[in-house]
């Protein structure tokens, strides 16, 4: 892969920002034409650079508003690929992690109340590896750069 130069990470910076920008606004914002910036999108995207197009959702609009940040201890020794296997099922898991620390992993979950939480989180300790998991409700973010909402 290339490196990047200035005129890469501003049409990474002006896709970030508004992911439906048309090839003449990111090119406008970045001093190219409309298929001069189409040809850098390609490249990007062809070198793994941008790994894909998407919509972010607010979770809270689909009813979804609790989140909390999960971390979970394990009994001996288990891979990140059976952690893997074990969480890919579980839709309140939207983020799943290895952390350094006295955690194994720590998971982002996010449920429509504390309820719904406390069943997901029930789920995840139920499995035989897990050792014991230590649980924190998010009440505001206040910088994510990720998602939509008042922290933007």
């Amino acid at each position: 892969m290339r490196e990047l130069d200035d005129i890469d990470r501003g049409i990474i910076a002006a896709l970030e920002a508004d992911g439906r920008a048309t090839f003449a606004q990111v090119g406008h914002r970045v001093g190219l034409s409309a298929p001069a910036t189409k040809r850098r999108v390609d490249r990007l995207v062809a070198d793994g650079v941008i790994a894909g197009f998407t919509a972010v959702v607010d979770p809270a609009a689909l009813g979804w508003g609790t989140e909390a940040f999960v971390e979970v201890r394990c009994h001996g020794t288990v891979s990140p690929a059976e952690l893997r296997r074990l969480w890919q099922g579980v839709p309140e898991i939207v983020g799943a992690y290895t952390v350094t620390g006295p955690a194994d992993a720590l998971l982002h979950l996010r449920a429509r109340d504390v309820s719904h939480l406390e069943e997901a989180v029930e789920r995840v300790r139920d499995e035989a590896s897990i050792a014991a998991t230590d649980s924190v409700i998010v009440l505001s973010r206040l910088v994510d750069r990720g998602h939509p909402g008042p922290a933007q």
